[in-house]
């Protein structure tokens, strides 16, 4: 089990790519740190880790709450003793082309898809540099690389953060925490389920593998980037889209 003995707080982590990734890294060994804004469905996930033989706990958390955040975190290290993960997932969409996007659309996203990564980040660096240790993997997209028609916020955050990751990967590498972010292309989860069924299969045609990815092949990524199996790994954006940019 390669997250033996190692404590993950993965945010987003009620559903989705989030849950998937909790799932995985349970299976790994890992104590696993829960939080979403979704109170029930995180407290059912982590009652479900537990029931299973997991070492897990929930918090309801909101990433644009900085003062919820310092609380979870210090909460989390008195009852733990550390935080070695972090898996900066949570996210939203709010799409519209450029003309009609309103400042709202805007600001919501580059609050909880940026401005919550640089939150939660910044609430558990002083943790993992007093650890001299630690993993930080934050959330992108293939979007965040090639943009995407009507997502301007979305585009603008996920780029942004590969930015924070190459910048804190040079600042907390010589500290002994490795930073790398996961640039995951069109994945079957909820937020695609508002989309119609011919956008969904153009969507699938565009992929050299015919197909959409699902969460655990993200989940899959994360929990090779967290364990020490990628020790020389910092700094890096991985593409994980089944080829849908070729």
């Amino acid at each position: 089990m390669r997250l033996k003995q190692r404590v993950a707080l993965i945010t987003g982590a009620a559903a989705g790519i989030g849950q998937a990734t909790a799932r995985k890294f349970a299976s790994e060994g890992a104590t696993l740190v829960l939080c979403d804004r979704a109170a029930d469905a995180v407290q059912r996930e982590a009652q479900s880790l537990a029931a299973a033989g997991h070492r897990a706990a929930a918090y309801t958390l909101d990433v644009t709450d900085r003062a919820g955040i310092d609380a979870v975190m210090q909460d989390v290290k008195g009852r733990f003793g550390s935080i070695d993960i972090l898996v900066n997932n949570a996210g939203i969409t709010q799409d519209a082309r450029l003309a009609r996007m309103t400042e709202e659309q805007f600001d919501a996203v580059i609050d909880v898809n940026l401005k919550g990564v640089f939150h939660c980040t910044q609430a558990v660096a002083n943790t993992m540099l007093e650890q001299q240790r630690g993993v930080i993997l934050n959330a992108s997209s293939v979007v965040g690389i090639y943009g995407n028609f009507g997502q301007t916020n979305y585009a603008a955050s996920k780029f942004g953060v590969i930015g924070f990751t190459k910048t804190w990967a040079r600042e907390l590498g010589p500290k002994g925490i490795r930073v790398n972010a996961v640039c995951p292309g069109f994945i079957e989860t909820d937020i695609l389920k508002s989309m119609p069924p011919k956008v969904l299969d153009e969507l699938r045609d565009a992929c050299w593998q015919r197909r959409l990815g699902t969460p655990a092949e993200i989940a899959n990524v994360y929990a090779f980037l967290a364990s020490d199996d990628a020790s020389y790994i910092n700094g890096a954006a991985i593409e994980v889209s089944g080829g849908i940019s070729l």
